[in-house]
């Protein structure tokens, strides 16, 4: 399978890297169906993965402040590639986010299915929701959402590393993705040209002390951080608005013998060999 990948970005770069010649990792900055279209016939893939997005720096607060860029990104991007892969007819498979949903479901378990309407309040998740709205009425396309990255590999946007370095952490608990099983889980899907909404995140849920207490026990024992609720965030002015927390309920990958390793089992398994990757840097 060829696979055209758009984003250079932290999971654009991990799907590349372990697809290896699978992947073909485009140059191309989007800015109209043509672009799209020259690279996809360029490269003739059997299959588009759209990584691009706008999530701001060094967090999704400058997505506050810069909406037009941000819907740019997140929401006319993701629609000019989907416009050029209808036209050449090939599966485009989406990289959304779980962010879309704040606090608890309507449903007894209070967690989010697939076709749950989302309910998002900053400029970053609106822009995500309204691709997504936008895509799921295509045909031939699969979208994909995933929560909290966690990666055995060290890098900024790397869970284990942003809350290892936050001097003070909001004790939640979320739904998680474990970056090795993501990966997987994409290419599967582009396999089967899977079209629908699909939660990409491990079963079950983690907290927050859960990680930092696995980091203190396999990488760093001196490690300490200041415990704080979530709402103390934007009180204590450490973000513009408050995070998205919510468990997300994946039911459509089962629809596609689709399965992902249970959250706590995969992040002990990952921070085993995070710990690794600290003391022998790649």
């Amino acid at each position: 399978m060829k696979i055209l990948i758009f984003g250079k970005g932290y999971m654009g770069s991990r799907c590349a890297g372990v697809w290896g010649e699978e992947a073909v990792h485009s140059d191309v900055f989007v800015n109209s169906v043509e672009d799209a279209l020259d690279e996809i016939r360029r490269v003739q893939p059997d299959a588009v993965l759209n990584a691009a997005g706008v999530r701001g720096k060094p967090n999704v607060d400058w997505c506050e402040d810069h909406q037009r860029e941000t819907i740019r990104g997140n929401t006319l991007l993701p629609i000019l590639l989907a416009e050029a892969c209808q036209e050449a007819g090939v599966y485009l498979l989406h990289m959304g986010s779980g962010c879309i949903f704040y606090g608890d479901s309507n449903h007894d378990d209070r967690a989010w299915r697939e076709d749950d309407h989302g309910n998002p309040v900053p400029v970053y998740s609106r822009s995500k929701w309204a691709a997504d709205l936008v895509l799921s009425t295509l045909p031939n396309v699969g979208i994909t959402r995933i929560r909290m990255p966690i990666d055995w590999k060290p890098a900024p946007d790397n869970l284990i590393d942003k809350l290892a370095r936050y001097p003070k952490v909001i004790d939640v608990e979320n739904s998680v993705t474990v970056v090795d099983d993501m990966v997987n889980v994409f290419h599967q899907l582009m396999e089967k040209r899977a079209c629908g909404i699909f939660h990409v995140t491990n079963p079950g849920t983690v907290k927050h002390r859960e990680i930092l207490q696995l980091y203190r026990e396999l990488v760093d024992p001196t490690h300490t951080c200041v415990w704080i609720k979530n709402e103390d965030l934007v009180d204590q002015g450490l973000a513009t608005k408050g995070r998205s927390n919510n468990f997300l309920a994946s039911e459509n990958l089962a629809r596609h013998t689709i399965r992902m390793r249970p959250a706590t089992e995969a992040l002990r398994d990952t921070m085993e060999k995070y710990a690794h990757a600290k003391k022998e840097p790649l």
